[in-house]
């Protein structure tokens, strides 16, 4: 049996302009998701830390906790020289939200009670003050490549992403 597939005809005077992304759906009915607004502070913060949490969770899910030498941070959306964090030596799979540091550029704890790699934080807090458009960064040391490192080699440029380093 054929399916007959029905496809909704361009609104008129439609333009790629008018849509939010080349990526939208043209076909009435499809949901296309958008970015989240929030009414407050207190409101965008808490998706914020879900967020990093959730970070948090898919690295451990990928091996990328190695032991106290990976963080994630995200700029608090109402204190921009703010920053949440993953607590230090708390494994990855184990990062809540009522765990989670607040630090200043100085590695500084504001709110929360555990300790932060302040070593790590410093790569952090420098690339966040000279890049005020970046919101969020992490950093880790993967099982694979940091055995990888231990050898001395150059990556091989067999993929895209080791290609960006060819002759470099």
């Amino acid at each position: 049996m054929q399916e007959t597939i029905n496809r909704a005809p361009e609104q008129s005077g439609e333009t790629a302009k008018q849509r939010v992304s080349i990526y939208q759906p043209e076909q009435e009915g499809l949901i296309y998701p958008e970015l989240p607004t929030f009414s407050t502070h207190a409101e965008h913060r808490q998706h914020l830390k879900e967020r990093l949490v959730a970070a948090c969770r898919a690295f451990a899910l990928q091996g990328f906790d190695y032991g106290f030498a990976g963080h994630l941070t995200v700029r608090d959306p109402e204190f921009p020289d703010l920053y949440w964090t993953n607590p230090m030596c708390v494994h990855f799979s184990q990062v809540k939200v009522s765990n989670l540091i607040l630090a200043d550029h100085e590695g500084k704890v504001v709110e929360g009670q555990y300790a932060i790699n302040r070593a790590g934080f410093v790569l952090h807090a420098a690339v966040h003050e000279a890049h005020p458009d970046i919101v969020a960064m992490c950093h880790a040391h993967t099982t694979y490549g940091t055995a990888f490192a231990a050898l001395g080699k150059p990556l091989d440029p067999i993929s895209q992403d080791a290609a960006a380093f060819y002759e470099d």
